[in-house]
């Protein structure tokens, strides 16, 4: 039988005061176990499509060691060793964000065309920084992987293994494994992510371009060939590596699917494809989003994505399950300040926010079907399909924030540049940061900043005048940036609340703008 080694990993997902919970993928089925101070603990890889993973529980911090079947294979000799922070009794200080983030080399030839990666640059930083100076948790906000725009290493890895459509995109379980296996084995990335806790959600290059824009898309796309296929790997791979970690073992133990793959007889593969293939078509049976207490915070986390309702005509971001989900959330009592984390925006420039609200009523029909089918090829040819696309759903999510009288704090990314929004007679603050890695071209750079801040500003209130779209609920605006370049924020929750954006040259990490958020 073949020694086995770690594939992936070890990542530190959920931590609270007591549990700290280590992911692994291994090369073979073995017993992993993770000793961190006084505690040590242990769990069988459990399978699916051929793939092997463990989640192990702790319940103590410190340095960690990783054992396969009694061998220790981490901390790495050449690395720090990685370390297990429990939050204490106030919850994280310093809270890392940012999205999108291709996985090419580190050469010079991809640093010229993708900009230098901020998350590696960062972890480079961190292995040389103080302990009390790192990042207490880092929330990737989507775009973790590009399965529609692979690199030149995953489409060689797909020529070598097949010759059916989709040739330039990720088609199965198979190649979703070994993108995130490229995406999160970078040395400096790999160390990172054994020491910062994250928590992490979904938005569309996970799975697709657009996905879930619109009912249009979703008809076009059910009538492709390989997509069924392609859409349950997605979320399968989803699951296993991006959700899997955002649960506490309570509510792992509640979710049951892992309990079902753990005891399960050989593979698992068949029953993670059935839950991904119901996930997809009956949204409202299966929950993405999830919520934590961090001390007197609350962060909620919102499936922007998968939990979409695209019925005509009465089109929402979040269906009637997950909204009562959301509304209960943000009613709890005991809290001071809710972290929304929403991959898609809520606080748009005013102007293209007018512009979405237009383009989705011309899209059902305001103007005629003519023009209906012209604003859907506008919809999807231009991603005009954040909160401000899905009109109802941002009118009452802004009443709902307002109700609940506490400061929200929405991070967000997707959009390839980074800026900060405030409402303005109310304690709502929008902060994006976007890419990490995959960075605009100067021309779209520079079509941005005209289209979104300057024409649509201009053009925006009057079009959705003349489709008589009422007014949104609040007003907000733009009070820092937009910055363009490859980015990575920090924002800071003790007595002075403030939020640092953070870019990178080949050599050093440094500061975009550090900005006090008031109250």
């Amino acid at each position: 039988m073949d020694v086995p080694e770690l594939v992936v990993g070890p990542m530190l997902r959920y931590v609270d005061e007591v549990n700290a919970s280590i992911w692994v993928e291994t090369s073979e089925p073995c017993e992993v176990t993770v000793e961190a101070g006084r505690a040590l603990a242990s769990a069988r890889t459990f399978t699916v499509h051929g793939h092997h993973y463990a989640i192990v529980d702790v319940t103590d911090g410190g340095a960690y060691e990783v054992r396969l079947d009694g061998e220790t294979v981490w901390p790495l000799p050449d690395h720090p060793p990685s370390r297990i922070r429990l939050l204490g009794p106030d919850g994280p200080q310093k809270v890392m964000f940012g999205s999108c983030r291709t996985s090419v080399p580190h050469d010079v030839i991809h640093t010229i065309s993708h900009g230098v990666d901020v998350l590696r640059s960062y972890g480079c930083r961190m292995m040389e920084t103080p302990e009390e100076q790192w990042p207490d948790m880092l929330l990737l906000l989507g775009d973790q992987v590009y399965a529609d725009e692979p690199s030149a290493e995953m489409l060689e890895f797909i020529r070598n293994r097949r010759d059916d459509e989709p040739k330039t995109e990720i088609a199965d379980f198979e190649e979703y494994a070994e993108l995130y296996r490229v995406a999160w084995t970078d040395p400096e990335i790999r160390w990172l992510l054994s020491t910062v806790p994250t928590a992490m959600i979904f938005d569309d290059h996970d799975l697709r371009d657009d996905w879930n824009t619109s009912a249009d898309w979703r008809e076009k796309m059910a009538a492709i060939e390989w997509w069924p296929r392609r859409v349950v790997a997605g979320l399968g791979a989803y699951w296993i590596y991006q959700h899997l970690g955002n649960l506490s073992p309570a509510e792992r133990d509640a979710d049951g699917l892992l309990g079902k793959l753990c005891a399960a007889e050989g593979d698992g593969a068949e029953i993670l494809d059935t839950f991904s293939a119901h996930a997809d078509a009956v949204p409202s049976e299966s929950r993405w989003s999830y919520a934590r207490d961090l001390g007197s915070t609350r962060l909620i986390m919102i499936d922007s994505r998968c939990a979409r309702q695209l019925i005509p005509g009465d089109r929402r971001m979040l269906d009637p399950v997950e909204w009562e989900w959301l509304t209960e959330q943000l009613s709890r009592e005991g809290v001071e300040r809710i972290l929304l984390g929403t991959s898609v925006p809520f606080l748009l420039p005013s102007g293209i926010h007018h512009v979405q609200t237009w383009n989705e009523a011309l899209a059902q029909g305001a103007w005629g079907r003519r023009v209906g089918r012209w604003s859907e090829w506008l919809r999807q040819t231009f991603d005009l399909e954040h909160w401000s696309a899905f009109r109802r759903s941002f009118e009452d999510l802004a009443r709902l924030l307002i109700r609940t009288g506490k400061p929200v704090i929405i991070l967000s990314g997707d959009i390839h540049y980074s800026y900060a929004a405030k409402a303005r007679k109310h304690p709502i603050h929008q902060l994006v940061c976007s890419p990490i890695r995959n960075p605009l071209s100067r021309t779209l750079r520079l079509a941005n900043i005209v289209a979104q801040f300057g024409i649509a500003t201009l053009i925006g209130g009057w079009l959705a005048r003349l489709a008589r779209i009422p007014r949104p609920p609040i007003k907000w605006r733009i009070t820092e940036g937009p910055w363009f370049s490859n980015a990575i924020a920090t924002l800071s929750l003790g007595e002075r609340l403030s939020v640092r954006w953070e870019t990178a040259s080949t050599t050093e990490v440094m500061e975009v703008a550090d900005v006090e958020i008031p109250a």
